[in-house]
Parts: structure tokens; C-alpha cells; sequence
């Protein structure tokens, strides 16, 4: 099997390639995106590219210039756009550190920014996780006892970022209680999908979708079965707002829903 291993630098992407190379039959691609935020991210990319080289790895490295200002967001789409286009060139699944901490801290994220029930189903399902279940201070154990060598992100110390504000926070949380909103999240995943496979058997194909439909559910399944006709890009607000567009916009107008999804009206049906 073909991976594109993303490797930033930090503990949890060495130890994971380290793990990797020791298991035989995996073709490896190593690779890093330089989001161009710190000045000092040229040499997280020299240092990936070395040790890639050191396992005898093909390398594949980015750099694009989103300067200091740019949000996590925003970084992440980026970081994933690259890792995605490698995928499909190569025809590999990406596989990435994330371990339980940052499970714990995006749903903490995702549930701060109101994101509801679905805040619970975080991470995208077509990314290969293997260190999902084991927490960071596991990882730099393994680190030390063989002798690894990382680049600490000398943003990580920083209060501007949400992350690292709530990793500060979650140092408080025993293992117990990760444990239990690992299992939560596993169930929330495969409600999720049962969710998305009813959504799409209610409002049909497209390109037009009725306005009939969306008026008489439930608010809570109008809006799931928005959610997935907009392949999850609106935030809920959005989508409420959307809504009601959808009960109450006049025949021939047209609404802008954000984040590039425009919705037409007909009589009886819209279309986006």
C-alpha cells in the first residue's frame, strides 16, 4: 500500500514515521507544507527533507506564503488541499500524527464554536489516523526511549492561537474521561454516516431540490439534509439562515449563503 505520510516536524509526525518505516511492505511518500506563517518554518522543511532522506524516502515538500495573519482554518484547508493532490497523483491514503490529545482538543473546538452534535464527529474519514487512541505523552516516551530527534513549533507557546489555548486547558482531563469522548466520538462518526445516507435518500440527486420538503421537516432534519446538500460548508448559522430562505425567498430571486454557495428559487424547488 501507498501512504503520503504528513510530516511537520514535531514529535508526533517523527514518531509516527518511525513506526511507519519499521513495518514492511509500506511505500512511503514523506510529506511537509510550509504554511509560510513563522519565519523559521524554512527549517522545519530542511529538517523533514533530511530525515526523509535518512530512511531513503521520497520527499515531496510545499511552501506557500499565508503570512502570520493567517487563521488555523485557513492553514488547515491549505495543509490538506496539498496533502489531497499528492493522494491523487500517487494514487496513496494519507496518514497523519493526530493522537487522542488533539482528538479531545478539536472536539473542544468544534463545540466552542457551536458546531453542535456533528463537533463530536470530528476529523475527515478518508484520512488514515494510527495514532487516534494513543495520547502525547506515549509519543514522546517512544520518542526518547529511541533516541528521536524533532523541531518544536515555537508557535505552540503561544496564547493567539484557540488550539493552544485549549491545550492549555485540557492538561486537566484525565485519561478516563479521553477515553470515554474517544468512544463518544467513534459513535458520533458512525451516526454521522447513518445520518448523511438518509439526507441523501430525502432530498434526491439535484440539481433542483424541493422547497415543499425543506418547509415541512423538522428544523433538525432540514437543516441535516441542508448540510448535506451543501457538502458541509456553511456553518450553522448559515444554514438556518439558509433555510429560511428557502421557506420564504420569492419565485426567480436568488440568496447567497456564504462560502460560495448561491441558491436560485423557483416556485417549487431550488437549486444551487
Amino acid at each position: 500500500m501507498k501512504y503520503i505520510v504528513a510530516v511537520s516536524g514535531g514529535v508526533d509526525s517523527v514518531v509516527l514515521l518511525d513506526m511507519m518505516v519499521k513495518v514492511p511492505g509500506h511505500e512511503i511518500i514523506v510529506a511537509h507544507f510550509d504554511h509560510g506563517i513563522r519565519e523559521d518554518s524554512a527549517e522545519d522543511a530542511r529538517f523533514v527533507a533530511a530525515l526523509a532522506y535518512k530512511h531513503g524516502l521520497v520527499y515531496a515538500g510545499k511552501r506557500e506564503e499565508l503570512g502570520s495573519t493567517a487563521s488555523e482554518a485557513w492553514a488547515r484547508e491549505r495543509r490538506y488541499a496539498f496533502l489531497r493532490e499528492l493522494a491523487q497523483q500517487h494514487t496513496a491514503r494519507i496518514v497523519t500524527a493526530h493522537h487522542l490529545d488533539d482528538l479531545v482538543e478539536t472536539v473542544a473546538i468544534n463545540l466552542k464554536r457551536g458546531t453542535g452534535w456533528r463537533g463530536l464527529a470530528a476529523l475527515d474519514s478518508d484520512v488514515v489516523r494510527p495514532l487516534i487512541d494513543t495520547p502525547k505523552q506515549q509519543l514522546i516516551k517512544y520518542a526518547q526511549a529511541n533516541g528521536l530527534k524533532w523541531h518544536e513549533d515555537s508557535t505552540n507557546a503561544s496564547d493567539a492561537y484557540l488550539r493552544n489555548r485549549v491545550r492549555a486547558k485540557a492538561t486537566d482531563i484525565t485519561h478516563d474521561t479521553k477515553r470515554q469522548l474517544r468512544a463518544l466520538h467513534s459513535h458520533q462518526k458512525q451516526l454521522k454516516t447513518e445520518i448523511d445516507t438518509e439526507a441523501a435518500k430525502l432530498v434526491g440527486d439535484g440539481p433542483d431540490y424541493s422547497r415543499y420538503l425543506f418547509t415541512h421537516l423538522p428544523q433538525a432534519a432540514a437543516l441535516e439534509c441542508l448540510r448535506f446538500i451543501t457538502r458541509g460548508s456553511l456553518t450553522r448559522p448559515q444554514l438556518i439562515r439558509c433555510l429560511l430562505a428557502i421557506k420564504t425567498a420569492a419565485a426567480g430571486s436568488a440568496y447567497e449563503a456564504g462560502s460560495g454557495v448561491n441558491v436560485r428559487f423557483g416556485t417549487r424547488h431550488f437549486s444551487l
